[in-house]
């Protein structure tokens, strides 16, 4: 347990649509206590006041088991079902989610802690997966007619078969969005599911799988497990057909090899030190809000956030005094409450905001400079920690070049836009980058240079996540595969090649010479090539 400092006996004062039948309904729905011996509950938290809501049932790996071959025995009757009677539950599903909006965000504060506008949006992202997908997946995995290796005697079908049963190992951070939002092309490709939220935040991602049983879907077919990682983590991957994971880069080394292992595949988005580079053209206008809300969103906890930031020395010191008020101006506005006045919330438990404030105090006693935050603020809440900017970060100091994962950033001066984009690159990560300039032509050169999966021309990280029709994931040590787009459908499918031969004319001529046979097809093979067939 990580907030045993912070924690009381008493029972959190929630808002009254938060019942205790409700939370029991919900961790009812978690696959444990039914196979091996039973494990001791997890007790959830609510953040801001590090009061027990709950108890949550934690899986063993005989239980793991159980609930993948539940979901097996449920994905082949809905794989037989035709697309359009899957993607009707979806239909059903957008709407139902859209309504229970407010109960959902509610369950999302109560274990990350983030502000409300934060949680309406982490909700709002499933719908917006869920539409891409109800506009696309009927060309995505449609059937396609190719040519064969011979134009009209021969051809060849492309076929999309659901994998089986996948996977969906979430984080805590955006524990709806991704848990559901991972799941929804899963589950329209015709899988199984089975889910492994973080115990934090387990109650938003339950209430998802429940609107989706009122929408339509077979029981059986989504399965929720919960536990540490090590503890149910391998059982799910020796068990599934495909994994999807997010979170840190050293778990998902270690799932990439497991999978491996199992011959299944896996997409994996991991962490990121992503960089932004200021212009000297850049109307800072425009850039300070932005710039703010790309480190700051979610209490700096969001994987594409920004950790440094380059700016040209001409606009420096400009930059830093506006940032630094406005970083000042955000931190006044936080708050523990579950309606809309606070516009910054709490980090995730009091271990991780230990983390953020050692890297934040290594940084401070090592010579950087803190022109803004810096310190915990438990009269808030028990997990509060200010938006913090840094100056003066070198190379040897922790938040320099790790993952801080929390409301800090560090500013750097630069005067070459070579040199800038070097130290941009220089990470082991690659996960998400930010240009600002005026000169749109000028950025999109910079932006072609950087080394990342997303790249935001004067944006933090929206534009690029929230275009969910294209593909989305890192590269280097910040993940393999993607989210979104056609690639995020059809990852969850095996591609089928199904080729039909009318007239045996491929195999070997009886009684004809090889000699002749090879010349016959070198001919053939220049002709192909001539008229563009093939």
């Amino acid at each position: 347990m990580d907030t045993t400092s912070t924690r009381s006996e008493s029972r959190a004062k929630l808002p009254p649509r938060i019942t205790e039948s409700l939370i029991n309904r919900l961790t009812a729905m978690v696959t444990a206590g039914q196979a091996g011996e039973p494990r001791e509950p997890y007790e959830m938290i609510e953040v801001y006041t590090g009061d027990i809501v709950g108890e949550l049932p934690q899986s063993s790996p005989e239980d793991v088991e159980k609930a993948v071959a539940t979901a097996r025995a449920a994905q082949r009757e809905w794989a037989d079902w035709p697309l359009e009677k899957r993607l009707a539950v979806f239909e059903r599903a957008h709407e139902l989610i859209l309504t229970e909006i407010e109960t959902l965000a509610t369950l999302i504060q109560i274990g990350c802690g983030k502000s409300r506008r934060m949680a309406i949006e982490e909700v709002c992202d499933t719908p917006m997966v869920i539409a891409h997908y109800l506009k696309t997946a009927r060309k995505v995995l449609k059937s396609k007619r190719r040519t064969g290796p011979m134009p009209i005697i021969t051809s060849s079908t492309e076929e999309h078969r659901p994998k089986g049963v996948v996977a969906v190992i979430a984080p805590w951070n955006f524990p709806f969005a991704i848990s559901m939002s991972d799941s929804t092309p899963a589950l329209i490709a015709g899988n199984g599911v089975v889910m492994k939220p973080d115990n934090k935040t387990a109650l938003c991602t339950l209430y998802g799988i429940e609107l989706l049983h009122k929408a339509g879907m077979p029981r059986g077919l989504v399965q929720v497990v919960c536990g540490g990682g090590p503890d149910v983590g391998p059982a799910l991957i020796d068990n599934v057909d495909f994994v999807m994971f997010t979170g840190s880069t050293a778990t998902g080394r270690v799932i990439g090899e497991q999978a491996g292992r199992n011959l299944i595949g896996c997409s994996l988005e991991l962490g990121g030190k992503n960089p932004m580079i200021v212009l000297d053209d850049t109307n800072l206008d425009e850039a300070i809000p932005s710039a703010i809300f790309a480190v700051y969103g979610n209490s700096g906890q969001a994987c594409m956030h920004i950790e440094r930031i380059y700016v040209h020395e001409r606009i420096h010191d400009e930059f830093l005094r506006r940032f630094v008020a406005a970083a000042k101006e955000l931190g006044d506005k936080a708050g523990a409450t579950y309606d809309f006045g606070p516009e910054f919330g709490s980090l995730v438990s009091v271990d991780h905001m230990n983390r953020v404030a050692a890297h934040v105090d290594e940084a401070r006693a090592k010579g950087a400079t803190v022109h803004t935050g810096g310190k915990a603020r438990p009269d808030i809440g028990p997990a509060f920690y200010e938006p913090t900017v840094l100056t003066g970060v070198t190379p040897e100091m922790e938040h320099a070049t790790k993952e801080t994962f929390g409301p800090v950033v560090a500013i750097y001066k630069f005067d070459d836009e070579a040199e800038a984009i070097r130290l941009a690159n220089a990470t082991t990560y690659g996960l998400n980058a930010s240009v600002w300039g005026g000169d749109l032509d000028r950025a999109r050169r910079v932006a072609e240079r950087l080394e990342a999966g997303s790249v935001n021309i004067n944006d933090g990280f929206v534009t690029t996540y929230a275009a969910k029709g294209t593909p989305s994931g890192g590269v280097k040590q910040s993940g393999v595969g993607t989210r979104h787009g056609a690639a995020g459908l059809l990852k969850y499918t095996d591609t089928i090649n199904i080729g039909v031969q009318k007239k045996q004319i491929l195999a070997a001529r009886s009684g004809m010479p090889y000699e002749k046979q090879l010349k016959s097809t070198l001919v053939t093979l220049r002709l192909m090539k001539k008229l563009r067939m093939g």
